[in-house]
């Protein structure tokens, strides 16, 4: 077994392999932070897809291109009119091996007409540019880590899976996360790491509500007491769903953007509104989800407890799912953890672990059985800002990282894997 304070030569070739590709690394990422790849670019979108899918195909992998299920209708933003696909690429090892999921995601939040759109360097170690850190740093440190294992001979058993819908709720790749997460033993999740480089174990879950109003028009100066009001009825259960928000027990709300209304001499007969929710465990999501179909319900019954008509006003509906699940630090999240830590260790660094109210991909792949560590990547912050960075050198040191973990799993020297 190796010493987890130490490095053995192969690994000490794979550091110094890394180590001297860092100029490299650094041009390459600088090519895929120049592809516009935020919020549905689909021409860049298909351009990442496809250099990372080259690549991995010239280590020997094979893709199937999985088509997007649609997202639900009353999602902020509507229904996509073509569901990005998923790119599947594996590497079987013959003869077995501890089977391992990589999973990351080629969408960034940045508006693709931005002029924040290269990545820039600064004296001071760092560098700048829309989704570099999330995630794009990650997907190089991965894809850098397999070249290297694969140019020193090391036999793994590895999927690389890149989905384009991360940061939109990964609806359309859910069902192909859940499946991967079945033929796997453990996954390796490319986020970034937390600013301080420290090791998320534990997250939040999270979902997503529509509440939307239905009212009666009427003209406010001759028949105001004619109409219903559907913003006046939002107010109302926007009320009571906030107040569900106890984030010292784990439960978070959150309601924005708005809609209502098309002009202030009219009695408003549509309204809705959509939000984001936090749970800590499935206790709190459970609490949750009860106390908005009790409302729901209150709107739909009468005092009695009667089902009112179906055609009686204010109607309100309140769309929600729960896709994301809570991801807790199970012995076997510990047990990965605990295995990069020692490879930070060795190469001469720290890896604390943090928890985090972010959500994930990982979230999905272990609410599917699947143990995994999510924040393996560059090392980063600001995300989702104008001001995203990178600290510029932990592109070679995670790749490192990344592929001695790797390896040290794959040759059985950890107990992750019976």
């Amino acid at each position: 077994m190796t010493d987890p304070r130490s490095l053995d030569p192969l690994e000490a070739r794979l550091r110094d392999r890394l180590q001297a590709r860092q100029p490299e690394l650094v041009r390459q990422l600088e090519e895929l932070v120049a592809i516009p790849s935020g919020q549905g670019h689909v021409p860049g979108l298909d351009l990442m897809r496809e250099r990372l899918v080259t690549r991995l195909e010239a280590l020997g992998a094979t893709t199937e291109l999985r088509p997007g299920a649609p997202r639900p209708d009353w999602l902020l933003g509507g229904v996509q009119a073509d569901p990005p696909p998923t790119a599947v690429c594996s590497r079987p090892l013959e003869g077995g091996g501890p089977r391992i999921l990589i999973a990351g995601h080629i969408d960034t939040v940045h508006d693709p007409e931005d002029t924040f759109i290269a990545l820039t360097h600064e004296a001071d170690g760092i560098s700048r540019g829309p989704g570099a850190a999330d995630m794009k740093g990650g997907l190089l440190v991965a894809l850098a880590a397999l070249e290297a294992l694969d140019a020193e001979g090391v036999e793994c058993h590895w999927t690389y899976l890149i989905n384009s819908d991360e940061e939109t709720g990964t609806f359309c790749s859910e069902r192909h996360l859940q499946d991967a997460a079945a033929e796997h033993d453990l996954g390796l999740v490319i986020e970034p790491a937390l600013p301080d480089g420290s090791l998320v174990v534990e997250r939040m879950g999270s979902g997503q509500f529509m509440i939307e109003v239905e009212g009666r028009s009427a003209h406010v100066g001759r028949e105001f007491e004619r109409g219903i009001s559907a913003v006046k009825t939002l107010a109302e259960v926007m009320g009571r769903v906030l107040d569900l928000a106890d984030p010292g027990n784990g439960r978070i709300v959150n309601i924005g953007p708005l809609q209502g209304g098309g002009a202030t001499n009219a009695v408003p007969d549509h309204a809705a509104c959509w939000g984001n929710l936090r749970f800590a465990d499935p206790e709190a999501q459970a609490a949750l989800a009860a106390a908005i179909e009790a409302i729901e319900t209150d709107y739909a019954t009468d005092a009695s407890g009667r089902p009112l008509p179906a055609d009686h006003l204010p109607r309100v509906t309140i769309h929600r799912t729960f896709n994301r699940p809570a991801k807790p630090q199970t012995e076997d999240v510990t047990a990965i953890a605990m295995a990069a830590r020692s490879v930070a260790e060795a190469l001469g660094g720290e890896m604390p672990f943090g928890r985090t109210g972010g959500v994930c991909d990982a979230n999905v792949l272990q609410s599917a059985g699947l143990p995994c560590v999510d924040t393996l990547g560059i090392r980063g912050g600001n995300l989702h800002r104008r001001d995203e960075y990178v600290e510029i050198e932990s592109l070679w040191e995670r790749a490192a990282l990344f592929a001695i973990l790797m390896k040290r799993i794959s040759c059985g020297e950890t107990d992750l894997v019976p």
